[in-house]
């Protein structure tokens, strides 16, 4: 099988039914990956079953630190997924913040090397796509996290941390899209 049909089923069995919304959110930053397509290229099928997975760490049999990203990421290790796949699971959005805030950091650095615009990309399509599945401006995400959370909250200060670096991670993302969009129509 495949990496992405593999994925999605890998997903799709540990949140459509225990984590609806959070399965809906998947589908959406799916979406998104697809979207994505004419600037991935060979890395295509790594970042749209990396999209699908993104948030495994939150279901009952992934939970270890509490830290979903890390979580998710272990977990796909822990059932022989691709090592780039579960280094963009661990490294997603504002991962490497909140690993600082809750003493992880060097949890991480379990996880491959990826090249920063396939980060940029899998955190483009998570800030892109709302908690309950629909599509959303990045900046309106973060806000709704913040809301969420709670200034009290590990994240909303990993957050509040990332935040510039997240919208630069967003704006690189569109820049690249941007730039093959137009490039295909000349």
């Amino acid at each position: 099988m495949s990496l992405v049909p593999w994925a999605y089923d890998l997903a799709q069995g540990l949140l459509a039914d225990s984590l609806p919304k959070r399965w809906a959110h998947s589908l959406q930053v799916f979406e998104q990956a697809k979207s994505l397509r004419p600037i991935l290229g060979d890395d295509y099928d790594l970042l749209t079953a990396a999209a699908i997975a993104h948030d495994v760490g939150y279901a009952n049999a992934a939970k270890d630190t509490g830290q979903h990203m890390i979580d998710g990421g272990r977990y796909l290790q822990s059932v022989g997924a691709d090592p780039r796949l579960c280094a963009l699971v661990a490294l997603h959005t504002s991962s490497p913040w909140e690993a600082a805030e809750l003493g992880l950091s060097g949890a991480l650095k379990e996880f491959v090397p990826v090249p920063q615009p396939l980060v940029d990309a899998i955190t483009y399509c998570d800030l892109s796509s709302s908690p309950d599945g629909q599509p959303v401006d990045p900046s309106d995400r973060l806000e709704e996290v913040l809301d969420r959370y709670g200034s009290e909250h590990v994240v909303f200060r990993a957050v509040s941390a990332a935040r510039p670096e997240l919208l630069s991670m967003v704006h690189r993302v569109r820049s690249r899209a941007e730039a093959a969009s137009a490039a295909s129509s000349s």
